[in-house]
């Protein structure tokens, strides 16, 4: 697995593989893309965890217009993915939030 970090607010456009451009038809599927439940808070702003499988090389993100419709950045395009040793090191050198969804609590 790779990983990145993305802004709150931006979202994932094109995804690259080894062969090029990501072809649905071609994969007969969607690039495996998931939202981790963990985010890094820098200067007030928060950068969630993204995981993707081995053979996307690269992707592009953008920002949902409805929610950063004044910001000049049109898209951005990650090279350079990082691996489960970087997010650790990374997560270890910040101020990280864990966010949790659908988890039942159980009083005892």
């Amino acid at each position: 697995m790779k990983y990145f970090f993305l802004s709150e607010g931006w979202t994932v456009a094109r995804v690259w593989a080894s062969d090029g451009l990501w072809q649905i038809t071609a994969w007969r599927r969607q690039p495996d893309i998931q939202r981790m439940n963990i985010c890094l808070v820098e200067e007030n702003e928060l950068l969630w965890l993204y995981r993707v499988e081995e053979a996307i090389l690269t992707v592009e993100v953008k920002p949902i217009t409805s929610v950063n419709a004044s910001q000049t950045i049109g898209q951005v395009v990650l090279k350079r993915l990082m691996s489960a040793e970087q997010v650790i090191e990374r997560l270890g050198s910040a101020q990280t939030k864990c966010h949790l969804q659908n988890i039942q609590l159980v009083v005892q």
